[in-house]
């Protein structure tokens, strides 16, 4: 079975429309899935939202769906440095204006963590779990240097074994590791990559009773128009210079 994984949308319509119909022209794809970040830091979180529920794409709650949903007082995100604190707090503040009661709704209603069974519930396995930062909390970074040690923690707490896999996002960066015979994948980040690279992220995993196989993908977009959403918006220029730099500007 072909699946993909998407995560950290971050509202960037223009980007999750790309990585769709890249998804779309290749054909072979049985089911989407998304861990999580719909909203924040770009101009469209409704039509975001919108897609995903015309797709039928299920889903996660990443920290910034979660907070959204419940009017929490920040977003959950990491900063740095008092600017980027001060950004997360404008991000945060002009998301909860823009998103709509129905928004709303569906972001309260993405669960914590989803357990699929591709080949069936009547078979041992592979099983696929999807968080979006760890399997214990939603705003914990599950970074490529983690340990095997930590992975393996993770992993026993929703009793993983060899041959499933456990994908998430919320670091923008993708990754895979196997230890163990488990697969740990971060699927990187369809509307806000951090690793340099501009372009729209999203993981390809076949699932098919074998050894279990990730490839990562990157999809050019408009970032332009991205970009320009986000001034239009009033969103700061960062915003938009994050955009055009896959996270080195802005």
């Amino acid at each position: 079975m072909q699946l993909a994984l998407i995560s950290d949308i971050h509202a960037n319509l223009q980007a999750l429309d790309a990585v769709l119909a890249d998804i779309d022209a290749r054909g072979d794809t049985h089911a989407i899935y998304h861990a999580g970040d719909l909203v924040g830091y770009s101009s469209s979180p409704n039509e975001v939202v919108a897609r995903l529920q015309s797709r039928s794409i299920a889903g996660i709650a990443g920290n910034y769906d979660s907070t959204v949903a419940t009017d929490y007082k920040h977003c959950g995100c990491k900063s740095e440095t008092p600017r980027q604190e001060e950004l997360a707090h404008i991000s945060y503040e002009y998301t909860r204006s823009a998103v709509t009661a129905a928004t709303k709704q569906y972001l309260g209603s993405l669960p914590f963590m989803l357990d699929v069974r591709p080949l069936g519930g009547h078979t041992a396995g592979p099983r696929l779990v999807l968080v979006h930062g760890t399997p214990t909390l939603n705003t914990l970074y599950w970074t490529e240097d983690r340990p095997n040690d930590f992975c393996l923690k993770m992993a026993a707490s929703v009793s993983l074994k060899r041959g499933d896999v456990i994908a998430f996002g919320h670091t923008h960066k993708p990754w895979h590791r196997e230890v163990e015979g488990i697969h740990f994948v971060n699927t990187g980040s369809v509307g806000r990559p951090k690793d340099g690279d501009w372009r729209a992220g999203y993981a390809r995993l076949t699932l098919d009773g074998s050894e279990p196989r990730v490839e990562f993908v990157r999809v050019p977009y408009d970032v332009d128009a991205a970009a320009h959403g986000v001034i239009a918006a009033g969103l700061p220029q960062e915003f938009a210079e994050f955009l055009r730099t896959g996270g080195t500007g802005g």
